[in-house]
């Protein structure tokens, strides 16, 4: 939903994205439409199976994305009621995606409340020099003084827009010793961040570095799949319970309310993302076995076991559909649950890759491979390597282990997301 900043009237935007006959990932703007007050989810929930039916793909929708709201959350349901289950793709239980940017912003803006007064101070002082070229001057002047290459420039924030706030302070902490420097020479400056600020601004900025890389991979200009995001969920997870026994009190408190944040909003799509990992022939069920025990521990188990019992799920509608496999097969999924041994994670993981220690996990639990029906030997077989240049539209668009008609059974059918 969008509303207009001028005549402060409703619009929906829905967006479709879809992979063509040849594998590359489409996404095209189906409708931009007026909604009138009020918005409620019966409202919302007409509007958009009325712009699916007329594009005639209401039977053809895997997911919709949705920000994060019980309006949208209540619309997801209404749509139920009115699709036909048999329609979607195991009865619907996959049908709703939070979008995960927003779940972000969410969860990080809950962390940045407990620190809002510091954050105040350090905006005023930005606001403050950056407000004419004759404070720029002067400031930038005492910054070469003290030897300090004003090669980042102050740069006011959104508020609404946390990674913008992020920025500022991250060059802000840059020049903390020119602030008060410039104060002696500035007698209408008042907004002085003292010592305790900088400790805490320095402190959350080297935590808050993995959520601004997290949310550049989300917000890329080029939409980003499913199996991209199941291992950056769970390493915000993992980041956040070790923040969680910080000696920082503050950063204990922040991770506590960030982690409260995260559960409410991400524990019930561990489906979705769960089954888009397996299916990426780089992780199938090693990404899991690898996270599930640190997360969940003893409940790691039944936990595996579920996101195995949904991709067979997911595979019968497929055949089911498609007329290749006939009626639905019963399947087990015998899935070796592995100990997990946990790296150390030093000051710097954000800037290393937190998945080198899943490699060696791969190559420990690495399995011989057995003759089985195609998704059970799936699993089985050696995962990919993990290399900057993976495309996984080519991947499977080449392997000759797995039919485009497994996942497609005409060309004009869509795999339709909407936000």
């Amino acid at each position: 939903m969008w509303t207009s900043s001028n005549t402060k009237r409703g619009f929906m935007a829905i967006t479709a994205h879809y992979i063509d006959g040849s594998w590359i990932l489409q996404s095209q703007i189906l409708r931009f439409i007026y909604v009138p007050t009020s918005h409620t989810k019966e409202v919302l929930s007409d509007m958009l199976l009325s712009s699916l039916m007329d594009w005639n793909i209401d039977r053809k929708i895997s997911m919709i994305t949705l920000y994060n709201c019980s309006t949208n959350d209540g619309m997801i349901v209404c749509l139920l009621e009115k699709l036909n289950a048999s329609d979607l793709l195991i009865d619907g239980l996959v049908l709703q995606m939070r979008c995960a940017a927003h779940i972000l912003n969410l969860i990080v803006k809950d962390g940045l409340e407990m620190m809002s007064g510091t954050i105040e101070r350090i905006r005023d002082s930005v606001v403050y020099w950056t407000t004419s070229a004759a404070r720029i001057e002067n400031f930038e002047e005492v910054a070469r003084q003290l030897r300090i290459s004003p090669t980042k420039k102050l740069s006011l924030d959104c508020k609404i827009r946390w990674n913008s706030t992020f920025l500022m302070l991250q060059k802000a902490s840059i020049y903390k010793d020119v602030f008060p420097r410039v104060k002696v020479r500035e007698k209408y400056y008042t907004s002085l961040p003292n010592d305790d600020d900088w400790v805490v601004c320095n402190a959350i900025c080297e935590k808050l570095k993995l959520f601004y890389q997290v949310t550049k991979m989300f917000s890329g200009t080029r939409y980003p799949t499913l199996n991209e995001f199941f291992a950056k969920v769970c390493h915000i997870k993992v980041s956040l319970a070790q923040w969680m026994k910080s000696q920082n009190c503050l950063i204990r408190v922040i991770a506590e309310k960030m982690m409260r944040k995260y559960q409410k909003n991400w524990e019930d799509c561990n489906v979705i993302l769960g089954i888009a990992a397996v299916l990426d022939p780089r992780y199938k069920m090693k990404l899991i076995e690898y996270y599930f025990p640190v997360i969940y521990g003893d409940e790691s188990f039944m936990k595996i076991e579920a996101i195995c019992q949904n991709c067979f799920s997911l595979l019968h509608d497929y055949e089911y559909r498609s007329s290749l496999g006939g009626n639905r097969v019963d399947s087990q999924c015998m899935a070796s649950h592995s100990e997990h041994v946990s790296g150390s994670h030093d000051k710097n993981e954000v800037e290393t890759d937190h998945l080198a220690d899943f490699d060696k996990f791969v190559a420990f639990n690495s399995s011989d491979v057995t003759s089985k029906l195609e998704l059970d030997f799936y699993p089985e077989e050696n995962v990919f390597p993990r290399v900057p240049t993976f495309e996984i539209f080519a991947t499977y668009s080449t392997s000759e282990g797995i039919s485009c008609n497994t996942l497609f059974d005409e060309e004009d059918d869509v795999n339709c997301v909407t936000e």
